[in-house]
């Protein structure tokens, strides 16, 4: 057994390769092998989201406050709100963030394949964003 105290590991600023605005990563946990999955709380003010990106073995969101935006892919942007959780099949292009005036915080858990958990891909454009 593996009790981590909240509050334990440091909060970073999210990097400005893989985010556009502030957000601010808050780790959680990552297993040990043989497990592979790893969690932490993301926040973002607003207007702040990720870079398009894959996970290998898929993503999964829990909304923990505030309003946000997802998109996959080919797909529209959609609306998440507190309480939503957010399933991202593996290898499936995507992003999230925050709406334009709200900020959202969400968990954010995958799994390492290989060693990997997500390949960074470019950074949404504006027009994307905006839908």
């Amino acid at each position: 057994m593996k009790i981590t105290r909240s509050g334990s590991a440091p909060s970073r600023p999210g990097p400005a390769d893989y985010f556009t605005g502030t957000v601010r990563l808050d780790p959680l946990f990552q297993a040990e092998a043989p497990g592979r999955a790893g969690g932490a709380h993301v926040t973002f003010e607003p207007g702040a989201r990720t870079a398009w990106h894959t996970h290998p073995a898929g993503q999964t969101l829990i909304v923990t406050f505030g309003r946000g935006l997802v998109q996959r892919e080919g797909g529209p942007v959609e609306e998440i709100r507190q309480g939503d959780v957010i399933w991202f099949p593996a290898d499936e292009k995507h992003w999230h963030g925050a709406a334009p005036d709200t900020a959202m915080s969400h968990i954010a858990i995958q799994e390492s394949v290989d060693g990997t958990a997500v390949t960074w891909l470019e950074k949404v454009s504006d027009a994307d964003y905006e839908g």
